[in-house]
């Protein structure tokens, strides 16, 4: 094909597409290169991890200092890989039988879990699975008396009795257990999403920016200044 004729077939024109210096042409072959390079990326992650999106970003200081606001997090299937003291099939190693083996993730005994509270819709939650509850069980002894609110018996804590079985969980920069207020019950394992694995700080920042810009009236999360 010469200089001054156009392409014909399939494979001289995708040979055009693909040497031409043309502006217009030049920038849509850019911008289709790294939208195939951020798929391929993705699809790479995914098949490593089990979980779509394998990456979400910290919006809140929920579990300070071990992750922050901004921090864009690797999530994996808790079954993949799971540590020998996972508990009962569920793939996550909660506080205290970490605390046992010795088992930390994110500076900290037990795993971090990602999960939808009460199995809604809505941005998941990232906090640590401290210890399981069986259905109809008085877990109030087997609390951390700093993590209850100062109350003296299972009647005084909200979801006890266990209304199922499920880990109870907080936040590391919480005060109290999550199970204590309205945020959710004991965390069945259909509610998981997955284990949190590693952080990348402040990489979040381009994932929560691009969520404001789109959500009106949101509560800021991009730096200013």
């Amino acid at each position: 094909m010469s200089d001054e004729s156009e392409p014909e077939g399939l494979r001289e024109w995708f040979h055009w597409f693909r040497t031409t210096d043309h502006g217009a042409v030049v920038y849509v072959r850019e911008v289709g290169m790294s939208i195939a390079a951020v798929l391929l990326v993705g699809l790479l992650l995914f098949a490593v991890s089990g979980v779509w999106p394998p990456m979400v970003a910290v919006e809140s200081g929920s579990m300070e200092p071990n992750m922050n606001v901004g921090d864009l997090v690797f999530v994996m299937d808790e079954q993949r890989l799971a540590a020998d003291a996972a508990h009962a099939g569920t793939g996550v190693v909660t506080y205290k039988d970490g605390r046992e083996v010795g088992y930390k993730k994110f500076s900290d005994y037990g795993d971090v879990i990602i999960f939808r509270a009460d199995n809604e819709s809505g941005t998941p939650i990232i906090h640590r699975a401290r210890f399981w509850v069986e259905e109809g069980e008085n877990w109030y002894d087997r609390t951390n008396p700093d993590h209850i609110g100062g109350a003296d018996n299972c009647r005084e804590l909200r979801n006890c009795p266990a209304p199922h079985a499920g880990f109870i969980t907080k936040g590391d920069n919480n005060p109290q257990y999550d199970q204590l207020g309205p945020l959710t019950e004991p965390v069945k394992p259909a509610w998981i999403v997955g284990s949190a694995e590693f952080g990348i700080p402040k990489l979040g920042y381009v994932k929560l920016c691009a969520i404001e810009l789109q959500t009106p009236g949101r509560q800021p999360k991009c730096p200013v200044g």
